[in-house]
């Protein structure tokens, strides 16, 4: 599944730079989220398997910052980058006519270092106040990867303020990006009931479809897990859950795209032949 995922992203991420009828914002934003999602997994992936493998299930409290630090930064780029992405297509069906010129290659180029700003700072400042705590008491992890809730509950004082802090910044990176899109999707199926051609409103509609699973797939795992009180979590379940996110959809994700996107696919057989 691991080898799947990254080559499957890696190949959207060839196609769109090397192919000149993807050189548009749509497909800019897109090898973009393949990129994340590669780092996305060889952050958490490799180390999982080596662990498995060899039975060895130790890792330094450094390392362990530095993978939640990472997880976290592109997890968090990722959610504000779908974000930008439902602009784009706001933009596109809401505003044809002016779309070359409102998503212009600088706009892009903006949207994006804000996208990676927002999640790598957010990522520094949340993993700086969780390691930031005493962990006097057992050292393990009921988890396979370094992950937010496990790693409090190994803290030995009072986390009450930690987990406010850290509800309110899963908040601002889930809700805030997810509320945006929510918005931009109003408007677009709006603008799409008023098509009055049938063939019209389907292809508005397809260009949509394949990131508006995405979305529900990544804000769906990622709020079931994290929007939540420490009360109610049951990391055996969780684990269930994170196994999910981490491995399963980030594998579909290129099939999704290429399945649903007729200018993918026309690519990708441009260079099978």
């Amino acid at each position: 599944m691991h080898i799947i995922t990254v080559s499957g992203h890696l190949a959207i991420v060839v196609v769109t730079l090397v192919d000149s009828a993807l050189c548009t914002p749509m497909y800019f934003f897109l090898c973009n989220l393949s990129f994340i999602e590669v780092c996305y997994t060889l952050v958490i992936v490799p180390k999982m398997l080596t662990n498995f493998l060899t039975k060895n299930l130790r890792i330094s409290l450094t390392a362990c910052a530095a993978q939640m630090f990472s997880f976290i930064a592109f997890g968090g780029t990722e959610c504000f980058l779908l974000a930008v992405m439902a602009y784009d297509r706001f933009v596109a069906i809401c505003n044809p006519l002016r779309y070359t010129v409102i998503m212009s290659r600088t706009l892009c180029m903006q949207l994006l270092g804000v996208a990676f700003i927002s999640g790598f700072t957010i990522s520094l400042g949340l993993t700086t106040l969780i390691f930031s705590l005493p962990f006097c008491g057992s050292h393990i992890i009921n988890h396979f990867f370094c992950d937010i809730p496990p790693v409090l509950f190994l803290a030995c004082s009072d986390t009450y303020a930690n987990e406010v802090a850290v509800f309110l910044v899963c908040m601002m990176i889930l809700l805030m990006p997810f509320l945006l899109i929510l918005v931009s999707y109003v408007f677009i199926a709006n603008s799409i009931i008023r098509i009055k051609c049938s063939e019209g409103r389907k292809k508005a509609f397809s260009t949509c479809a394949a990131h508006l699973i995405v979305v529900m797939l990544h804000y769906g795992c990622a709020i079931f897990i994290y929007i939540r009180p420490k009360s109610s979590y049951s990391l055996d379940h969780d684990k269930v859950v994170s196994l999910f996110y981490t491995n399963v959809t980030p594998m579909l994700y290129p099939m999704i795209y290429s399945l649903r996107n007729k200018e993918v696919k026309e690519a990708f057989k441009r260079y099978d032949s």
